[in-house]
């Protein structure tokens, strides 16, 4: 039997909308489909498996188990034929699309970059810096870079790097309170950020567990290139990740006054979905960004 005597396709394409957003007038409104069309394809597919995908509720609905065992396979297969259909459809060059956390763009990916594209010239990076992740799954991103703690639900991932934590500061504004000799000296100076909670455990670190910070009005988590800008220009003292900074602190644009610095609680993640893991282009950034890093750590 051939498979579209099988299976209903348009049924499960609707599901699929259906199901991820909660609302057969949504889903009729993205496929340009009627609520009576929608819920005609949804009536057809139940038939077929023999049981009921969602619960009609007043003023909503709610997927049945069926349905959300269902659920993730379609979104996937789905996924796979969007994928079939585009590499076979390809000419040239093709784009990977990258979502990272801000710092990790900034200062090690855009810098690296140039060296992938020279490998892989046919496919051109697109690179946005997230400050926060969504929900996986609403992204359309092909590769996720998110700082977190655990697997990213749903997705395939890999750690990348666990970054160390320390504070950093301008040599000239060292030398407004004749330098930073000791932890204690720090808090004579302005702090970027002082709620960071990052602040708190580096100081307990250092023997001073209820230091009372003397903050700035620059509070911008996540974007650790933001703060290393004020803190060079003389703003404040940021507590930063050296990896990312080394050049600032080769050329003394930024000091680290301790050796003293703390693992972060979660590492940098590279996450893609499960659909896409056997992409060429997913397949050959995985492998480029593991080995620079690798290299990168050696040096």
């Amino acid at each position: 039997m051939k498979l579209s005597k099988q299976l209903p396709l348009n049924a499960l394409r609707v599901f699929e909308a259906v199901a991820r957003l909660e609302s057969f007038t949504r889903a009729g409104d993205e496929l340009g489909m009627t609520q009576t069309a929608v819920s005609y394809q949804i009536k057809l597919l139940e038939g077929h498996v023999g049981e009921a995908l969602f619960l009609r509720k007043p003023r909503r609905i709610e997927v049945t188990e069926t349905g959300r065992r269902l659920q993730p396979k379609v979104a996937e297969a789905f996924a796979l034929l969007s994928d079939a259909v585009h590499e076979a459809r390809q000419v040239g060059v093709e784009t990977l699309e990258i979502h990272s956390v801000p710092t990790f763009a900034s200062n090690w990916l855009a810098r690296h970059l140039g060296s992938f594209q020279l490998a892989h010239p046919h496919i051109a990076v697109r690179l946005l810096r997230v400050s926060q992740f969504r929900m996986v799954g609403s992204m359309d991103a092909d590769i996720q870079i998110p700082w977190r703690q655990g697997d990213v639900p749903g997705m395939i991932s890999h750690p990348l790097i666990r970054l160390t934590f320390t504070p950093m500061l301008s040599p000239a504004l060292a030398q407004t309170i004749g330098g930073v000799q000791e932890p204690a000296d720090l808090l004579k100076l302005p702090i970027i950020s002082p709620d960071d909670p990052w602040w708190k455990q580096w100081f307990t670190a250092a023997g001073i567990p209820n230091a009372e910070l003397k903050g700035t009005k620059l509070h911008s988590y996540e974007a650790q290139d933001l703060e290393a800008s004020a803190a060079v220009s003389g703003y404040g003292v940021a507590i930063l990740s050296p990896f990312f900074f080394r050049d600032e602190l080769a050329l003394g644009r930024l000091i680290q006054p301790f050796p003293l610095a703390l693992p972060a609680n979660a590492p940098i993640q590279l996450a893609y979905p499960h659909a896409k893991r056997n992409a060429a282009k997913i397949k050959a950034f995985e492998a480029w960004i593991m080995e620079t890093l690798d290299a990168e750590r050696k040096t």
